[in-house]
C-alpha cells in the first residue's frame, strides 16, 4: 500500500473538522459496528464490498476502516482495482480512531 493510499485518525478528524465531505465505510462485520463506529459511517462488510460496490460514487472521497486496518487495506486494494481513485486506508483503523480522536469509543 503507498503513501498516498493511508490517512491517519488525526489526519481524517482534521479533515472532517474543517468540512471535508468524506465518505466513511466500515468494512467490519454487524457485530462490530454494533460495539463502535465513527458516527456518519457507512457499514458495508468486507464479504459483501463485490456485490454492494454500486452503492459507492466513485467522485466521492472515501476513507476505509475496520478494527485494525488490514481489512480495510485489502478494501482499498479491491476498490482501486475496480478504478477508484480518491480512496484512503484508515491506519490503525477504529482503533487508533478511539485512542488518538475520540476515548469515548469502546475499545475491543
Amino acid at each position: 500500500m503507498n503513501e498516498e493510499d493511508v490517512i491517519t485518525a488525526s489526519e481524517l478528524k482534521y479533515l472532517i473538522d474543517h468540512g471535508r465531505q468524506v465518505k466513511l465505510i466500515d468494512v467490519r462485520e454487524l457485530n462490530e459496528y454494533e460495539i463502535c463506529h465513527i458516527n456518519g459511517s457507512k457499514l458495508i462488510p468486507l464479504g459483501e464490498l463485490p456485490k454492494r460496490i454500486i452503492e459507492l460514487n466513485n467522485d466521492d472521497e472515501h476513507v476505509i476502516y475496520c478494527h485494525t486496518g488490514e481489512r480495510s487495506a485489502w478494501a482499498v486494494t479491491y476498490l482501486k482495482k475496480c478504478g477508484f481513485k480518491n480512496v484512503k486506508n484508515l491506519t490503525g483503523g477504529i482503533d487508533a480512531w478511539a485512542v488518538e480522536v475520540d476515548s469515548s469509543i469502546a475499545r475491543y
